[in-house]
């Protein structure tokens, strides 16, 4: 995602520790800071060197195995798509396979800078950008037809088809206005030289004209805030409170599963996203208003915010897990499809544990959400 800004020596201008995209406030070229000396990140980006590669690595292997698992069921089973939640979780990990193919450019600029052109790094910001909002707009969405489904239970009968045909129109508003949030990317995005030790070094960040578009840079980040975090916390908070309070006026005695997966849902967004938005908004304010001058101080937020990064990534690899395959009907599909290819012996015991009847619950994947289905 993004770098923290770095700011030092009582300037505004960040110096390329971090060669993301989004070093909002780095590379005004144009401007004369003579009076200050920068501060050098050599030691930042040696730390990003041993850090990403390996954390990426196994983000991506794990996060298209899921997700390829995901459209995998729903290509074999192509009568599978048949709720609100099918459409959204078919399009989240399509957002997540696709923001996953952008990590080995950012693992190979940790390494050896950015050498694949700045064409390719104003693409690969944008796509890492348009996958990024799509999949936490999507994550909303969830949010909200479960909401609709198990609060509102009569209505959300008595609009199957309606609200399928609607999912397919809110997807494809969904990925316009992440197409749209990526605009600062396709505009800004380019390559500059690093400073310090090795100012060879091509990077691939956020390039602004000049000192005069900060309000800019600000507008981007709180954007980006309130986008990708502020919101679905906002919405999946209110869903998923409503739905508690449904759940715990039933008997069913699987209503304390399905409580554990909700918990376990916002738990693993909150966890993952809270650090990382947290750092953002001190980029936010430095842009507005610098106060960190110190250039060692500067250099362990860098450090904190790639770390912060990383775990925000994770979430990408753990969607799968969360919203797809602790469904019931998910599990059993899978089955169906492993036994198939001759995965799985149709007598074993993955077979004789997921092929006995399951009992029905509030939470029946049958019209709800396989996410909830236990």
């Amino acid at each position: 995602m993004d770098g923290f800004l770095t700011t030092q020596m009582g300037t505004p201008e960040s110096d390329d520790y971090s060669t993301t995209m989004d070093d909002y406030l780095d590379a005004t070229a144009t401007e004369d800071y003579s009076d200050f000396s920068p501060c050098d990140m050599t030691s930042v980006r040696e730390f990003r060197k041993y850090y990403e590669p390996p954390l990426y690595a196994t983000i991506v292997f794990l996060g298209i195995v899921g997700n390829s698992l995901v459209i995998w069921i729903y290509m074999h089973f192509k009568t599978r798509v048949k709720t609100m939640t099918d459409v959204y979780l078919l399009n989240l990990a399509i957002a997540d396979l696709m923001f996953l193919l952008t990590l080995p450019f950012w693992a190979s600029d940790a390494l050896n800078g950015w050498t694949f052109g700045p064409l390719v790094c104003k693409i690969t910001s944008a796509c890492y950008k348009i996958n990024f909002f799509s999949s936490m707009l999507l994550l909303t969405c969830i949010s909200v037809d479960r909401y609709i489904v198990i609060v509102q239970t009569t209505k959300a009968q008595n609009s199957k088809k309606k609200r399928l045909l609607c999912s397919k129109l809110v997807c494809l508003i969904v990925w316009l206005l992440a197409v749209f949030l990526a605009v600062p990317e396709l505009i800004f995005a380019g390559t500059k030289h690093s400073n310090g030790e090795d100012s060879n070094l091509e990077l691939c960040t956020l390039v602004y004209w000049n000192k005069e578009n900060n309000h800019l840079k600000i507008m981007v980040r709180v954007l980006q805030i309130l986008m990708g975090f502020c919101l679905p916390l906002v919405v999946m908070f209110f869903c998923y409170t409503c739905i508690i309070h449904t759940l715990m006026k039933t008997r069913n005695f699987e209503k304390h599963k399905a409580l554990r997966v909700i918990l376990a849902v916002v738990a693993v967004f909150v966890l993952s996203q809270l650090p990382f938005n947290a750092m953002l908004i001190v980029e936010a304010t430095q842009a507005a208003n610098v106060t960190i001058t110190d250039c060692e101080v500067s250099k362990s937020f860098d450090i904190v915010t790639q770390i912060m990064k990383g775990l925000a990534y994770t979430h990408s690899c753990l969607n799968p897990f969360l919203y797809a395959f602790i469904g019931v009907r998910f599990r059993r599909d899978l089955l169906k499809m492993l036994r198939y290819y001759g995965c799985v012996a149709p007598n074993g015991k993955l077979s004789k544990l997921y092929g006995t009847p399951f009992r029905s619950s509030v939470m029946s994947d049958t019209d709800t959400t396989q996410a909830l289905s236990l």
